[in-house]
């Protein structure tokens, strides 16, 4: 499977949105991840449905939502008709309730994701591998970008390999540079999500072309 990198929007520069989409899309960008947080589930506010709405009109790229919300089945719908193709929310939001979501989700014909954070067990995971399109490994506390790679996360990539079937999308997020990313897809990643590393570089495209 081809390498999918999801640049995070969250570091780019919000005054310059569109632009900033159509720059890392012209630099081989295969889609866009979104951080959509509440201030509850992870200590910080970013993105909402209106924000997604505006990006699927001036965009045809792919746009990877991750709900980092608590209550995630209360704004499937609202996300789902923004305009999202992926919708991703985390077990830890809704552990009781995750084949309710999952199902939610498909019903608006969206794709379905999965994230964990760093210091819940894959394991966690092992039921609804089946029943889900990709898995989110979080290799940083999720809320803020710039943070450091932990290490230790990676070594859920094989685990959820081992357990999945080929076409499930193992996603990491976190910590993404060039030699992270190399320690993610030698474990069997094969999607990306780098925010600060992409945005924050001089050549988008060097940028994104070292992640592959």
């Amino acid at each position: 499977m081809k390498k999918i990198i999801s640049p995070s929007i969250l570091s780019a520069d919000f005054m310059n949105l569109e632009s900033e989409i159509e720059a890392v899309k012209k630099a081989g960008a295969d889609w866009i991840h979104i951080d959509v947080m509440d201030g509850h589930f992870v200590p910080n506010i970013s993105i909402g449905v209106p924000v997604v709405k505006s990006i699927r009109k001036k965009t045809n790229l792919f746009l990877d939502t991750h709900l980092m919300i608590e209550n995630p089945e209360k704004y499937i719908e609202a996300f789902a008709k923004a305009g999202s193709d992926l919708i991703t929310f985390h077990y830890e939001a809704c552990s009781e309730k995750v084949d309710e979501v999952i199902n939610l989700i498909k019903s608006f014909n969206k794709k379905v994701g999965i994230s964990i954070k760093p210091n819940t067990n894959a394991s966690v995971l092992l039921p609804y591998l089946d029943k889900i399109d990709l898995v989110l490994i979080m290799t940083v506390e999720p809320g803020f970008g710039g943070q450091e790679f932990i290490h230790d996360c990676a070594m859920k990539i094989p685990y959820i390999k081992e357990n999945a079937t080929e076409s499930l999308i193992i996603q990491v997020d976190g910590g993404i540079n060039n030699l992270t990313a190399k320690i993610c897809t030698s474990l069997g990643a094969n999607s990306l999500v780098a925010g600060s590393y992409i945005y924050n570089s001089n050549d988008y495209q060097k940028a994104i072309e070292s992640l592959m």
